[in-house]
């Protein structure tokens, strides 16, 4: 497999892969492979907000004062779905990427994501030295 960067209209380098006959079945195994775990990844992620909707439905109206551990647990289970719901958004923008050529591809610098960091991270849009400079600022 041979990679040659391009730039785009806006002059930002797009990377093209040029895979030959020998490793297009690695390839396809490859994300075969990590779409089953994208949406693996989505399907309990997504099972886990639907968990914490009807622990979230349940919401009693206490005073100032009253319910002191009922009402930490109802914002923080409401802090974890919203937390859920940025995953959702991120893992269905990877399967786009996935299908559309670009997943694994850094959406700043445009150099691959390492295999290493996609498989602890399957959905990050940013290489690692993307990510701690946005960290840094």
């Amino acid at each position: 497999m041979s990679v040659s960067t391009e730039t785009s209209a806006k002059g930002q380098p797009i990377r093209a892969w040029r895979v030959t006959w020998d490793t297009r079945s690695e390839v396809v195994t490859q994300m075969s492979s990590e779409l089953e775990r994208l949406e693996q990844e989505l399907e309990e992620t997504l099972a886990k907000i639907e968990q914490l909707n009807k622990k979230l439905a349940d919401k009693a109206d206490y005073g100032i004062g009253k319910g002191g551990s009922t009402i930490y647990e109802w914002e923080f289970n409401l802090a974890l779905r919203q937390s859920l719901e940025a995953k959702t958004k991120s893992i269905r923008a990877a399967l786009r990427k996935m299908q559309d050529g670009n997943y694994g591809i850094c959406e700043v610098c445009g150099q691959e994501i390492d295999a290493e960091r996609l498989e602890v991270l399957p959905h990050t849009t940013l290489c690692i030295k993307c990510a701690q400079t946005r960290r840094l600022k």
